[in-house]
């Protein structure tokens, strides 16, 4: 067996993937721009949950609207525990990370996800070791993700105690994302991508506004006091973030090498600092620039050393 048990797209397919790699590239590294503006006076937690419900709720309503046959309850069973990994577990400990750490730590910590995706499946998927090739890209990507946010000079609002917290929930959240990523070509889902997306989001966020109204001082009927900035954010977050790059990360883990699929870990920190440059007044340094050169070295190592 292979370290990566997803095969490689022929050669007529490449473009397609590529495409798919760049899509997620790009929206999900601007969801760090628009979850803080989403998040700076509503809960993070509940609105969260809001962004998946709603748009777990339309990509369910086109993709059965659209011909899709109605889900098993094995489907649901796989995608069910999809949604808990990818959306409850690892955005909902991202989300309470946040609380204690800084955005570019947090940033920095959730990039190691690429290492996560290669020792897990090493260890429960794969009887031969990751190529070497992976396994420098993984360290050449994270040294450029050091460089890129220069972590000894972030300052830790929680102190020692909110260090540890914050970095507790950033390990939850790469573990519960590895597996799910891993998890995914394992599992009986349904064959169309929109109607698995759908029902990731309406349970993962489902749990999360659970959650949300057990550990947030909100309501359901939170969102109504949310200002207008917030609101926009979450419908970009729904339209951008969810249903179109969740939906193309759904058809790169189904079609993509583990390895492979999870490199938006690296890139997606060029892309958030890209555009704190361009809406929030972010200077980008020589430092920053040189970061995200070995961080894109990395990826390519990646790329060329995946199996």
């Amino acid at each position: 067996m292979q370290v990566s048990t997803t095969p490689v797209p022929a050669a007529s397919n490449r473009t397609t993937l590529w495409i798919a790699l760049v899509t997620v590239y790009i929206l999900w590294g601007s969801t760090y721009l628009f979850v803080h503006f989403m998040t700076e006076r509503m809960p993070p937690l509940y609105m969260a949950g809001m962004r998946f419900v709603a748009a777990g709720t339309l990509l369910y309503g086109y993709a059965r609207l659209s011909g899709a046959p109605r889900p098993t309850l094995s489907n649901w069973r796989a995608t069910g525990l999809l949604g808990l990994l990818f959306l409850t577990v690892a955005n909902g400990a991202i989300g309470t990370a946040l609380h204690y750490l800084p955005t570019g730590l947090t940033a920095l910590l959730v990039a190691t996800l690429p290492v996560f995706v290669l020792v897990l499946n090493w260890l429960f998927y794969a009887r031969a070791r990751p190529t070497r090739q992976a396994l420098a890209g993984s360290a050449l990507g994270l040294l450029g993700v050091v460089i890129l946010f220069q972590p000894g000079k972030l300052v830790i609002p929680g102190g020692s105690d909110g260090l540890l917290i914050g970095l507790c929930m950033t390990m939850i959240a790469n573990t519960g994302w590895a597996f799910g990523t891993l998890l995914t070509p394992r599992v009986n889902m349904p064959a169309s991508s929109a109607l698995s997306s759908g029902m990731q989001m309406l349970t993962g966020g489902t749990v999360l506004i659970l959650a949300a109204l057990v550990v947030e001082p909100i309501s359901l009927l939170s969102i109504l006091d949310a200002p207008p900035k917030a609101l926009y954010s979450l419908g970009y977050l729904i339209v951008f973030g969810s249903i179109v790059g969740f939906s193309t990360f759904s058809w790169l883990a189904r079609n993509a090498p583990p390895t492979l699929a999870s490199t938006y870990a690296y890139v997606n920190p060029i892309v958030a600092m890209l555009l704190g440059a361009a809406f929030a007044g972010e200077a980008i340094s020589s430092q920053s620039l040189m970061g995200a050169a070995v961080i894109v070295a990395g990826v390519v190592l990646i790329t060329l050393g995946k199996k």
